[in-house]
């Protein structure tokens, strides 16, 4: 099959390409002209950036039909000492069958595929096809999950998303969501030496802390429970000299399952506030979702606030068992589960309903970690995998 070699190579030398183009967050620059460049060189009809500097490469049939969304974010998380690797981190070198670099697994590697499997596709059917497939390289996804996906979904308004995150080549159908709740105390500053003239905000912090600790996760069966885990806490002043702290914030992380709103979320916990505040008089308290504003390599701000809803789809859904079939058939033997994080999917599954499945090469406990690396052979499997999708899908309607 010639053309299965031809477009398995092309993922190849592109993640390699893309991973030599540093790219956290904001300066997703390089990666979006060479991403941009590929797609124009190999027969998407349209390639767009978008305020934000997501890009979207557009290939369409010769018929109206379903829209199929690929999603891969093209930044990635610093590498702080780059000497710790036995591999260059921005080499996208290939040694004993693994291409290294930042990236590879999350998620260039799987960002490339997407790319080699529809332009596979397209060269295959010759355009006679009914419907549309994208493919999005998406900005600022490792800081805000499915933030700058709202702007790609209003776009493109997509019939079936697929999130390239890691998952060794087996269909995700859901994930928990994720929240940050921040909650912040009030008191009364005074002068150490004269404590009692003061209320401090610490303690009052730390009576809060022990309610919230009370309060029963919810679980769910797939999706296990919605955990809520303290991660950082901070008074004012900050260092304190010879002051009561008029203030504490804490941050909470707290996984979200299906159906849980930002009002049931935060319910628990404004009701602990209420208890303490009816024992204390001198009790003040507030709890808020944190919100987040970054600026893109455009120049545009991105910002929103950190609720990302989760989802999951019934594993005898059509367009799953659709899937599950295309893959089956191109010789591929996935399993069906769901993502351990969070991903865009909270977006497009989340928040706007479009049906969405994960699948992508690779292993989650490779991102973000030094030598992180990809198989070329998960590269070459995935986007079998990926053209695989893309025909039962598009049939599937």
């Amino acid at each position: 099959m010639p053309n299965k070699e031809k477009y398995c190579n092309l993922s190849v030398a592109l993640c390699q390409e893309l991973v030599s183009l540093p790219s956290v967050s904001g300066e997703e620059n390089d990666v979006a002209k060479a991403l941009a460049a590929a797609m124009e060189a190999n027969g998407f009809h349209k390639v767009t950036v978008d305020r934000y500097g997501n890009v979207v490469g557009r290939i369409k049939g010769n018929k109206p039909g379903p829209c199929i969304l690929f999603d891969g974010h093209m930044d990635v998380v610093p590498v702080p000492d780059p000497s710790a690797w036995t591999q260059a981190p921005f080499g996208g070198d290939i040694v004993d069958g693994k291409v290294y670099g930042r990236g590879t697994s999350d998620m260039k590697g799987a960002l490339s595929a997407m790319v080699g499997a529809a332009c596979w596709f397209a060269k295959e059917t010759r355009g006679k096809f009914a419907g549309e497939v994208c493919v999005a390289g998406v900005v600022h996804e490792e800081l805000f999950e499915g933030i700058a996906a709202r702007e790609i979904s209003q776009a493109v308004k997509p019939d079936f998303v697929i999130i390239g995150e890691a998952s060794e080549l087996n269909l995700k159908i859901g994930q928990r969501g994720r929240a940050e709740i921040v909650v912040e105390t009030m008191g009364v500053p005074a002068h150490s030496a004269n404590p009692d003239a003061g209320v401090n905000a610490v303690h009052l912090m730390t009576d809060l802390i022990r309610e919230i600790d009370k309060i029963q996760a919810p679980s769910q069966d797939v999706l296990g429970k919605g955990i809520c885990v303290l991660t950082d806490i901070k008074s004012t002043p900050y260092p304190g000299s010879s002051v009561v702290p008029s203030g504490c914030r804490a941050t909470y992380d707290r996984r979200l399952l299906v159906g849980e709103t930002p009002e049931s979320v935060l319910a628990p916990i404004n009701e602990a506030i209420a208890r303490l505040s009816e024992a204390n008089p001198n009790f003040k308290a507030k709890a808020y979702f944190a919100k987040g504003k970054e600026k893109c390599y455009t120049g545009v701000h991105i910002q929103g606030e950190r609720f990302f809803p989760g989802w999951l789809f019934d594993q005898d859904a059509p367009f799953v068992a659709a899937a599950l079939a295309g893959l089956r058939n191109a010789g591929l033997e996935p399993g069906l589960s769901h993502y351990s994080f969070c991903t865009n999917g909270s977006h497009y599954a989340g928040e706007a309903g479009i049906r969405t499945l994960g699948y992508g090469p690779s292993r989650e406990n490779l991102a973000h970690t030094i030598d992180e690396h990809i198989e070329v052979d998960q590269l070459h499997k995935v986007t079998v995998g990926y053209k695989a999708i893309i025909e039962a899908l598009l049939a599937c309607e």
